[in-house]
């Protein structure tokens, strides 16, 4: 299986991530048990469940699962939905808390020497008000 995937890989691209099957087999994992439709459909209740306070922290570690948790936070953070030149909200959606880390936290050169399998990993934190 392996074979046929490195196969059907034009040369240019087998250089880039290691075996080409590595990303293969990952996107099937992900489809397979729907993890991006269950991370963008629980972020929601975790930030529920927190109390005054309280912080989510999640590390990704790839760009799909990075976008919907930026999203998801920065959604929670100002869930207004009315028209930017409105003068006043009216859409009556609350804010649940705020994005502590604007830009993600990334390992450092150390960490990535320590333990290899950091490198691609990013970690953001919600608190919630």
């Amino acid at each position: 299986m392996t074979e046929i995937i490195k196969a059907a890989i034009p040369m240019k691209m087998r250089a880039v991530g290691g075996h080409p099957s590595k990303r293969t087999f990952q996107a099937i994992r992900i489809e397979l048990n729907h993890e991006l439709d269950v991370l963008n459909d629980s972020i929601d209740t975790m930030i529920d469940l927190l109390n005054p306070g309280g912080r989510l922290s999640i590390i990704t570690f790839h760009s799909l699962e990075d976008r919907i948790v930026k999203n998801r936070f920065r959604e929670n953070e100002n869930p207004c939905i009315c028209p930017p030149d409105f003068p006043v909200c009216v859409c009556g959606r609350k804010s649940k808390g705020k994005v502590i880390t604007r830009k993600p936290i990334v390992p450092t050169e150390e960490e990535i020497e320590e333990n290899k399998r950091s490198k691609s990993s990013k970690l953001r934190v919600f608190e919630r008000c």
